[in-house]
């Protein structure tokens, strides 16, 4: 029999406590240090809220556009909920293959499914490799896509305040210009240096929001609610789940966010940083998404900021202000893309290991300037925020964590019992369904705008 992951909290405890063979005063000396740049539950779950909340926030209007304002206000708190059923269990996971492992006291999101499918059923131990590698191509390619969607965000917003001022110049060039200051994240390499940053992001979001939405009040009589949709379906409804996917974007940094913390056992416990976040993250979500719909109906664009009267002087502030919020969160975005690009850069590469520093800052600045080059041929925002929700955000939110539980409970006797199988094989159906609809219909609607 293969080494069970089903463990019980004392010998989870028990095993962490083990002996690693290495220099206490060395250990306790590296302990300090590393309590000395954790962060405060705050901290964490500032960077959860901006990992979460992005351009996806200006997106609710499409969002709800595409899913009704019934359907929407009902399926979003169903989605968040899933989100967050998920993302404990790829917590619980990683604390079994960690307790599994003598030595070691944290691993990331591919290595704990790497360890999972390893420490799992013996048929499935030769992919475990696979698996990791599978789980690292669809965190760079979602990551590699928030950060192009950035660069398409703000430079939308910086267009229309440009074009209104009577600075004409093409797109392309705006984009260029906001260029040189995205190679500030380039020397950012510690999450904690990125705090100052990420509170700045979040501040000017919620600032571009609440003036955003005081100015949809404003406009006069929001319109009857009869003249919206309340359900859609077919392809609306695909585009409706990967655009909230897309919205849900933080599943990336649910481990390292954790581990950065003080007191790990806080982040997800019953009232901790994961769940009171995304309370408020959804809540917001929704109230977002319902007021823009009703403001401007089928007119709602990718991002709400562009439905804005660009004359008005309060509205190029407030998108000037918006598109600030997104570049702030450019960072931490980059930051989980580098985190896995990064380390097998450098074992593999002698000059990487010669000059890790000079390597490292080279290696992101390719990465900035691809994200910049694929951001020039987006068409529409809403298309690729829908694409890049439906094929990877789904795949890494929802069915990489569910695998992740059948593999660790099918070694256990009655590990697997009938209602947390039919759980999850509901969640999975659902996540297929979007995974597939969304894809296609977003890839659809690319080529005709392409066309």
């Amino acid at each position: 029999m293969g080494r069970t992951l089903e463990i019980t909290k004392p010998e989870l405890q028990q095993q962490q406590q083990q002996p690693t063979g290495k220099n206490p005063e060395k250990v306790d000396v590296e302990s300090t240090v590393k309590r000395r740049h954790a962060t405060s539950n705050l901290e964490a779950a500032t960077h959860l809220f901006k990992g979460s909340v992005g351009a996806g926030l200006f997106a609710m209007g499409d969002c709800f556009k595409n899913g009704g304002l019934i359907g929407s206000t009902l399926m979003l708190p169903v989605i968040a909920i899933m989100c967050v059923h998920c993302e404990r269990l790829l917590i619980r996971g990683s604390l079994l293959a960690v307790a599994q492992t003598p030595g070691a006291t944290f691993y990331d999101y591919p290595e704990t499914v790497e360890k999972c499918f390893e420490y799992g059923p013996r048929p499935l131990r030769c992919m475990s490799r696979a698996m990791k590698l599978i789980v690292e191509m669809f965190l760079c390619v979602t990551q590699f896509g928030f950060c192009a969607i950035y660069f398409v965000f703000i430079t939308e917003n910086l267009y229309q305040v440009m074009q209104q001022n009577g600075i004409d110049i093409s797109m392309s060039l705006v984009m260029l210009i906001t260029l040189l200051p995205a190679m500030i994240p380039s020397l950012m390499t510690n999450l904690k240096y990125i705090s100052p940053v990420s509170l700045l992001a979040n501040c000017a979001l919620l600032f571009g929001l609440i003036a955003t939405l005081s100015i949809a009040f404003s406009e006069g009589p929001m319109p009857s609610i009869k003249e919206r949709n309340y359900f859609t379906g077919g392809s609306q409804l695909a585009l409706f789940f990967g655009t909230a996917l897309f919205s849900y974007e933080g599943i990336a940094l649910i481990l390292p966010l954790r581990n950065s913390m003080r007191e790990p056992e806080k982040f997800s416990s019953r009232f901790g940083v994961l769940n009171v976040t995304m309370l408020f993250i959804t809540s917001i979500f929704i109230f977002t998404g319902f007021v823009s719909y009703m403001r401007w109906g089928e007119d709602v664009a990718g991002s709400i900021t562009l439905n804005l009267d660009v004359e008005d002087v309060m509205s190029q502030v407030v998108k000037m202000v918006a598109a600030l919020g997104v570049f702030f969160g450019y960072p931490i975005q980059f930051f989980v893309m580098m985190k896995i690009l990064w380390p097998p850069v450098k074992r593999n590469n002698s000059c990487a290991q010669k000059y890790p520093i000079t390597m490292q800052v080279a290696l992101r600045f390719i990465m900035i300037m691809m994200t910049f080059c694929v951001a020039l041929v987006v068409p529409q925002l809403n298309l690729f925020i829908s694409l890049i929700g439906a094929l990877c955000s789904t795949s890494l939110a929802f069915v990489i964590p569910i695998i992740i539980d059948f593999v660790t409970r099918t070694q256990v006797p009655k590990g697997l019992g009938t209602w947390i199988y039919l759980k999850n094989i509901v969640i999975l159906t659902i996540a297929i369904l979007g995974i597939v609809t969304g894809t296609y219909q977003s890839v659809v609607e690319i080529i005709r705008e392409f066309k």
